[in-house]
């Protein structure tokens, strides 16, 4: 079993995570924070799941957002038909990861399954996955399949990663060793059993019943208290002097209401209520809200610590980096009509 010290010294200005610490993740079942306990997962509860992610992401930016992505992708096991799941997490590698985007189309078949082409960018961990999901446009004699509303159809699949072609071309500034590479497939079958709807589930869990944009919400939001309780904490070994206690707090405040919050979405979604669209717009904004703020704030510190802060090889630059490439994802960014960039 690793420490956090070890996982840092294996990472620290690594550009993939080393296979030490990807057998610990292994050994630990990290993976398999969402997996019901039917298909050999930890089924753990959402503030329960919550509270690890924080760490994860407290102790490596990389290592937290790969972990949280790959276990997050691993979560769709609920999705999909309970004897593929069984036959897919049987095995204790197994590892789901792939992009969110529509990368490509599945021309469907006359025997149940779907020929598979296209490119998709963006899979956290992608050296390390087993499986890859993806979404496409359902097509049919290379046209494509229009629901009643006028929408195109879109299905999500799973690929084995022997079927794919991963494009290693990840350059950012931060989250080096996340694997967040492109991949791409040609011509590949996919039985229709490999294949699944994000709100169709096959479990029947409170997990289940957790809308997918709270889900997201809050576990990027731990996330980024994560790596900001990473960050004041190298901080304060550059400039001891500065009193930081009040980031501190800040981070502890908001991390113990995130966990109120997903708590009190298990209570709803437990009385058998749904959580209103009211609700879910609520949850978002207070993530944008407090993004935003933690941002800046970053900053703020940033700026006193000196040129030393400025070393690539650093600790509080890997992670300052970090921090500011997760936040570059759309899911917290606020409209730029709205802001003034005037100085």
């Amino acid at each position: 079993m690793l420490s956090t010290k070890d996982i840092r010294q294996e990472l620290q200005g690594a550009s993939l995570i080393s296979d030490k610490v990807i057998q610990h993740i292994h050994d630990e079942g990290l993976l398999k924070i969402w997996v019901p306990q039917k298909y050999g997962g930890l089924g753990y509860r959402f503030a329960e799941g919550l509270k690890v992610l924080f760490s994860w992401a407290e102790t490596d930016g990389s290592f937290g957002w790969m972990l949280t992505l790959c276990a997050g992708a691993n979560y769709f096991s609920r999705n999909i038909k309970p004897e593929v799941a069984q036959l897919l997490f049987f095995h204790s590698k197994t590892c789901f990861g792939g992009s969110g985007m529509v990368g490509g189309t599945a021309e469907k078949q006359n025997d149940n399954t779907y020929l598979i082409n296209g490119l998709w960018n963006f899979a956290t961990g992608a050296p390390h996955l087993t499986h890859f999901t993806l979404n496409a446009r359902i097509t049919e004699n290379g046209k494509p399949i229009i629901d009643d509303n006028g929408n195109e159809i879109i299905h999500s699949f799973i690929a084995p990663k022997e079927q794919t072609e991963i494009i290693p071309n990840w350059t950012s500034m931060g989250m080096k060793a996340s694997g967040t590479y492109s991949f791409t497939i040609e011509n590949v079958i996919v039985s229709e059993d490999y294949s699944f709807v994000y709100d169709h589930f096959f479990t029947n869990d409170i997990l289940d019943s957790i809308p997918f944009r709270v889900f997201a919400d809050l576990t990027l939001l731990v996330n980024y208290l994560g790596m900001a309780s990473h960050f004041i904490e190298e901080a304060q070994l550059i400039r001891p002097e500065i009193n930081f206690k009040s980031f501190t707090e800040s981070v502890e405040k908001h991390l113990k209401k995130v966990l109120t919050i997903a708590r009190e979405v298990e209570n709803i979604l437990g009385d058998h209520k749904e959580i209103s669209e009211d609700q879910q717009h609520e949850i978002h904004q207070y993530g944008v809200e407090q993004v935003h703020k933690l941002s800046h704030q970053i900053l703020s510190v940033y700026t006193q610590l000196g040129i030393r802060a400025t070393d690539t090889n650093s600790a509080v630059y890997q992670v300052f980096c970090d921090y500011f490439t997760a936040a570059m994802h759309s899911n917290f960014r606020p409209s730029a009509d709205n802001l003034d960039f005037s100085f």
